[in-house]
């Protein structure tokens, strides 16, 4: 196998994310009957420019960012210390992404209110937040697997998650996206879809083939308690790629994607469908009933890290917001996972 461990495989990953967060963003809340008549009968196909003239992203990407900030400091505390407990670390970046959309009355603001990436403005803007992430990071407590916060399955859990797979390997990114995706979303299936992600992704980065991968999913998934919701979407999902069932009655079999297994379902199918067409799987994931940023985003990291960066359309990269910012942090991801880091580092991702 060949492994993927590079910039081209890493920028792809979140670079691709945010394109399929920004192209389904706009038809988020729609019925396909709209979005036909809205954008004509393909759907929307390219990505619409808002009014900073770039293609928005929403907080499925901020939060994106923020989860990899959290890795990313982590490593630093780790190196300084010798130990780290990744969540709280991670809840902390959670936190800092709460402070973007206007909830600055938190416990420990000028201890949380650190870093480079939460100074960048275009953060600060409000894309439709999760109510289970922000109920759950306003709680004030932590979220576990043995302690949950609530029972939410939302997909708010897995639609962040996918830098646990590129900074991880795969002993280790299942357990480690399923402790993540817990500090906001309690509901077994909503941490497990989150660990499913992460664990395909890093396959693939290590040089799985796109289907290897998807069995490999599934088969780590039987190891688990409650895996059945996830296990069954993802199986479904497989079929149907195989199947001659038209993409719309497809995705309609698996869901809307409001929900983790949903939009993990939806996703693989549009990945495995069209792995080697990242724009007609994008295109594809979006223009359906529910959740299509996220449905979008998560195609995106998927294919992304499967084709990487030479495979999204040059247009696209150069549309969509924070283009920059997303390099810089798929970037840092990389070096990271590969290098010593040095004090220069600890100034941008402090160890808290």
């Amino acid at each position: 196998m060949n492994s993927k461990r590079d910039s081209e495989h890493f920028r792809g990953c979140l670079l691709g994310g945010a394109i399929g967060d920004a192209l389904g963003w706009p038809v988020e809340f729609l019925k396909r009957d709209e979005i036909i008549r809205r954008f004509g009968k393909e759907g929307i196909v390219e990505l619409l420019l808002g009014k900073n003239g770039k293609s928005e992203i929403t907080d499925d990407t901020q939060m994106t960012l923020f989860t990899a900030e959290g890795i990313l400091r982590a490593k630093t505390r780790f190196v300084l210390k010798g130990i780290c407990h990744l969540p709280s670390v991670v809840y902390n970046a959670y936190r800092r992404w709460l402070i973007t959309q206007g909830y600055t009355n938190i416990k420990d603001y000028d201890f949380i209110n650190s870093g480079w990436l939460i100074k960048v403005k275009e953060l600060h803007e409000k894309r439709a937040p999760g109510m289970s992430c922000l109920s759950a990071l306003l709680n004030g407590k932590i979220g576990t697997t043995k302690e949950p916060i609530n029972n939410s399955k939302g997909c708010g859990g897995v639609m962040r998650i996918a830098p646990v797979g590129l900074f991880y390997a795969k002993e280790y990114a299942f357990d480690i996206a399923v402790d993540i995706a817990a500090l906001t979303h309690g509901h077994p299936t909503g941490y497990l879809s989150a660990g499913a992600l992460a664990y395909l992704i890093a396959l693939i980065i290590e040089g799985e083939e796109l289907e290897n991968a998807a069995n490999k999913t599934m088969n780590k998934l039987k190891e688990y308690d409650n895996y059945e919701e996830c296990f069954n979407s993802l199986s479904k999902a497989i079929e149907l790629t195989y199947s001659d069932v038209e993409d719309i009655d497809a995705i309609s079999q698996l869901g809307e994607g409001w929900v983790a297994e949903e939009a993990l379902g939806i996703s693989v199918y549009c990945a495995l469908r069209y792995k080697n067409d990242f724009k007609k799987a994008i295109i594809t994931s979006v223009n359906h009933d529910g959740d299509s940023d996220s449905t979008g985003a998560i195609t995106g990291n998927i294919l992304g890290a499967y084709l990487g960066v030479s495979s999204i359309p040059k247009e696209w990269i150069e549309k969509v917001e924070l283009k920059d910012v997303i390099v810089k942090i798929a970037d840092d991801l990389l070096i990271a996972n590969k290098e010593d880091i040095d004090e220069n580092w600890w100034e941008c991702y402090p160890g808290y």
